[in-house]
């Protein structure tokens, strides 16, 4: 493979060539890790930046649907998007269970959007382990609206917001006990709710549950990176595109309001860290496995625990020792 090559061709906006870069940094090949890299190298600073934007809900609520004229709007104002989909894994052959390429399917044809729907293999948080990755490959690519949906909603859906910009969590209309539903963890890092399908009969019930939500955001505490107003809960309907221009518009706002403010690049800093720490923690794993010593010591361990005979804290702290010694 001509990595060289390739990195132009992502730099000139190539589909066909953005979506291979992604199925490479994507492998779990030992070789083809070692490509991904150097292909990053490649790319370099290429001082392109897309505004990030991770998106979770329930299951449902139209996500799928929401992307898809979210997208068309952006596009037909000349912005290229491009679509990450997480979609849940089929324990049988790791491949993605749903098919959000299929369910988007003009928005997939329109030659200023990219969708990559991608296998969650697992990997918790809701999105897949290269994710962030795959954004930085979509930058480079020249694309200003990178869209990041998770799998689901929930206490372990909320890494996506350790790589976006904004997060956004989408909810359906519903009587009062749904925010009993919804974990605060998740209420406390969304930096806007869109209550969707807010038309026809369900527009009044969109309008009451946006409200339940506006003063359940008035309860949390203020963060020192929303403005006066933020987060806020808005009602809007992907079929009907009520109210997608005016979420459009607000996500501008907040995110313009952060960059004058110095919030912008404090939190992507943040964000790197974070992200080298977890590939810190990843490729320790790995070594517990890599190494026969260090796999034999860990069976054998384990059987102990099982057993009762040692305290899981006590064989972890061997396996550790073990790592520093053989380190």
């Amino acid at each position: 493979m001509d990595l060289s090559d390739l990195a132009d061709r992502v730099k000139k906006g190539e589909r066909r060539a953005l979506a291979r870069a992604i199925t490479l940094i994507e492998s779990r090949r030992d070789d083809h890790r070692a490509d991904a890299l150097a292909l990053q190298d490649a790319l370099g600073d290429t001082d392109r930046s897309a505004l990030r934007i991770g998106l979770s809900g329930t299951p449902g609520v139209g996500k799928s649907t929401f992307i898809e004229a979210f997208g068309l709007m952006l596009t037909g104002q000349g912005l290229r998007v491009a679509v990450l989909a997480v979609d849940p894994s089929s324990a049988r052959s790791g491949g993605s269970i749903l098919g959000d390429k299929t369910r988007m399917e003009r928005l997939s044809r329109d030659p200023n959007a990219f969708i990559r729907p991608s296998p969650s293999q697992s990997q918790l948080g809701g999105v897949a382990r290269r994710t962030r990755e795959a954004v930085a490959l979509c930058e480079a690519a020249g694309f200003d609206v990178v869209l990041i949906e998770t799998v689901g909603v929930g206490q372990s859906e909320t890494m996506v917001a350790e790589m976006s910009d904004l997060f956004v969590l989408l909810m359906a209309p519903a009587g009062g006990d749904e925010l009993q539903g919804v974990k605060r963890g998740i209420m406390e890092i969304a930096d806007m709710i869109l209550v969707n399908k807010a038309d026809g009969e369900l527009k009044s019930t969109a309008t009451r549950t946006c409200a339940d939500y506006s003063g359940a955001l008035r309860l949390l505490r203020k963060r020192p990176q929303d403005p006066e107003g933020f987060p806020k809960a808005m009602a809007v309907s992907a079929v009907s595109e009520d109210g997608l221009q005016t979420a459009w518009e607000e996500m501008t706002a907040l995110a313009d309001w952060r960059k004058e403010s110095g919030h912008w690049e404090s939190r992507r800093a943040a964000q790197a860290r974070h992200w080298f720490e977890e590939e810190l923690r990843h490729a320790l794993l790995a070594q517990l496995s890599r190494d026969d010593a260090t796999k034999t010591l860990v069976q054998t361990l384990g059987e102990e625990v099982a057993e009762g005979a040692i305290a899981p804290g006590k064989a972890a702290g061997q396996v550790l020792a073990h790592l520093g010694k053989s380190g």
